[in-house]
C-alpha cells in the first residue's frame, strides 16, 4: 500500500495527492509534521521535509520524484506525454513552478501568511523585483490550452494548481496587488476549470478540512 506523509495543507503534499487521485491509486494518508527529527522520518526524507511517500520498496522524499514514481510504475492513465520531448515540456513547465515561481513567492508567506515580521521595503522591492521577472519567465512557458502544458491535464497542472493560488495571495498580501494577474496569467479561470474535476475538489475539500482544525 502506497502511504502519503505530510499534511493537507502542504501545496506540495497536494501536488502529490492530486497525481494519485488522477491516477485513481489506492493510497492512505499519513499526519507528519516538516521538520520532524524522528529518525523513522529522516531515514525516509533526510531533512525531514514533506511530503514523502512510502511504497512497497521503500521511500521516496520530493514531489517531483514521487510524481514521476508513479508514472513510471502506474502509466496508465497517462499525467505524462508519450513523447519524450513533449514530456520534458511538461516537466520544464512543473519545476519552473515549483523551483523559480513558488520559491520567489515563498519568501513572503511567513509575514503573509503566518503572522511573521514583516519585510522591510528593501527586502519586498528586491522580491517583487524576482517575483514579477518569474511570473514573466512563466508566462512564456505556460499554454492554458486549456492545461497548463496544453490540451492535455499533466503533471504540470498537478504543480499550477496547487502553487498558483499561493503566488496570487501572497503577493496580494504583500504588496496589495496581485501579481499573477497583473503579469498577463488568468489563474483564477484556471484554477476555476481545474477545480470542476473530482481529485481537485477532494484536494480542497481536505485542504479546507485540515485548516478548519487549526
Amino acid at each position: 500500500m502506497l502511504v502519503l506523509h505530510g499534511s493537507p495543507i502542504s501545496n506540495y503534499y497536494n501536488k502529490v495527492k492530486l497525481a494519485l487521485l488522477e491516477k485513481g491509486l489506492a493510497f492512505e494518508e499519513a499526519d507528519t509534521p516538516t521538520k520532524s527529527t524522528d529518525e523513522a522520518v529522516l531515514s525516509v526524507s533526510p531533512l525531514g521535509k514533506i511530503p514523502f511517500l512510502k511504497t512497497p520498496q521503500g521511500g521516496l522524499c520530493e514531489s517531483q520524484v514521487i510524481v514521476d514514481y508513479l508514472e513510471a510504475v502506474h502509466p496508465v492513465p497517462a499525467l505524462l506525454p508519450a513523447d519524450p520531448f513533449a514530456a520534458a515540456k511538461v516537466r520544464e513547465i512543473a519545476t519552473f513552478i515549483d523551483w523559480h515561481l513558488e520559491i520567489a513567492a515563498r519568501q513572503l508567506y511567513n509575514s503573509a501568511f503566518f503572522g511573521g515580521p514583516a519585510l522591510s521595503e528593501s527586502r519586498l522591492a528586491s522580491v517583487r523585483k524576482e517575483l514579477e521577472s518569474k511570473i514573466a519567465g512563466f508566462r512564456r512557458l505556460a499554454k492554458f490550452s486549456p492545461y497548463v502544458a496544453g490540451d492535455t491535464f499533466t503533471l504540470a497542472d498537478c504543480s499550477a494548481f496547487n502553487n498558483l493560488p499561493l503566488v496570487a495571495m501572497a503577493s496580494k498580501a504583500s504588496f496589495g496587488e496581485d501579481l499573477l494577474a497583473a503579469g498577463g496569467i488568468d489563474h483564477r479561470a484556471y484554477v476555476k476549470f481545474i477545480g470542476e474535476r473530482p481529485s481537485a475538489q477532494k484536494v480542497v475539500a481536505d485542504r479546507k478540512a485540515a485548516q478548519a482544525k487549526l
